[in-house]
């Protein structure tokens, strides 16, 4: 019966079996491949084999159907040109998929760092879209290179354009690379409470591609341009944790016993421990006789803790009016600055 068919039709069905035949073979390896590699990936602890086997999911199945279409094509012995031509576009399809599968892999693999890394801000996004265009950018000089294009004006091109945007757009890309830096190294996260070399001081709020936002105490925002950010010195209040010491220097007389005043001292910012929030009761707090031994008193430094930069106002502040109150109740005396004149009278001629 096949003899009475033409033999381009007969030339079709051949090919349109094979085609058949060889995508569900290949459909079928894929099938049991995907399941082997899912038992293995499921009974691993790491992340980037599933990142790894579902960025070539959908283009795998691609794969399958061109591998289908080059067989079928290379049996059915076409003429020249429409033989080119379907091989050029399995190339291109192939080049594509592989392309759309490198840009998704370089995306999640990319998302899956910056998640570790707790970077949950909108440079991330912008660093994936890069990441991605420039993958395309590649598969794209790949696959007109393959068609036969010279790809050498295109990337003359390029290489001036970017050299003139990158002149253009040089303290744009600075602060972009710096914003990388801060999102790395981390040296101030948001949430952290730092003093800018200017003498700013306030709560990291944002970190952006391009500038820092840092909300001061009196509720003003500072807009920090990230270059000029990595190149200053800053204290960061939050490094290495958020609790700090403070200092408070109390003056006595010379009339007061040295470890009385550290009695009191101590005493009071025990009995403060329980109901002053910030305060610390460890590490204990410490009283030294230092600076010492001044021209009107004798100087203490009563040392302690407090939970956060910001929980030292209030803390000091009722500790003085504490420790005030405490000296006056034992008749300690704070002592101000004075001075002893002597006048000496000139001789009489």
């Amino acid at each position: 019966m096949l003899d009475t068919l033409p033999p381009s039709l007969i030339s079709f069905l051949k090919a349109s079996g094979v085609f058949a035949g060889v995508v569900g073979l290949t459909l079928g390896l894929r099938h049991v491949a995907f399941r082997a590699l899912h038992r293995w990936v499921s009974s691993t602890a790491m992340l980037v084999d599933d990142i790894v086997l579902e960025s070539v999911r959908i283009p795998s199945i691609i794969w399958c159907v061109l591998i289908g279409i080059y067989v079928a094509v290379d049996t059915a012995q076409l003429p020249p040109r429409p033989s080119a031509l379907t091989l050029n576009a399995i190339y291109a399809l192939l080049v594509v998929s592989l392309t759309a599968a490198v840009a998704n892999l370089a995306g999640s693999s990319l998302g899956h760092v910056l998640k570790e890394k707790d970077l949950a801000i909108p440079a991330t996004g912008l660093s994936l879209t890069i990441i991605k265009v420039g993958i395309w950018v590649v598969g794209g000089l790949v696959l007109l290179s393959g068609l036969g294009i010279s790809i050498a004006p295109i990337l003359t091109a390029l290489g001036v354009g970017g050299l003139a945007v990158a002149l253009a757009l040089q303290d744009t890309l600075s602060n972009f690379f710096a914003g990388i830096h801060l999102l790395i190294e981390k040296p101030i996260r948001v949430g952290d409470f730092v003093r800018l070399e200017t003498g700013q001081e306030g709560y990291v709020v944002y970190i952006g591609w391009r500038t820092t936002r840092i909300r001061m105490l009196p509720n003003n925002m500072v807009v920090m341009p990230n270059s000029k950010l990595t190149q200053s010195v800053l204290v960061n209040y939050s490094l290495p944790e958020t609790r700090m010491s403070l200092l408070i220097p109390v003056s006595v007389s010379y009339d007061t016993d040295p470890a009385r005043v550290e009695q009191i001292l101590l005493e009071e910012v025990a009995k403060a421990q329980g109901n002053l929030p910030g305060l610390l009761a460890e590490p204990a707090p410490m009283v030294r006789f230092i600076p010492g031994f001044g021209e009107s008193s004798l100087d203490f430094t009563l040392v302690f803790q407090v939970r956060e930069f910001t929980d030292q106002f209030p803390v000091q502040h009722e500790l003085r009016k504490r420790i005030l109150k405490r000296f006056r109740d034992e008749k300690i005396e704070i002592p101000f600055p004075q001075r002893d004149i002597h006048i000496k009278s000139s001789p009489q001629h």
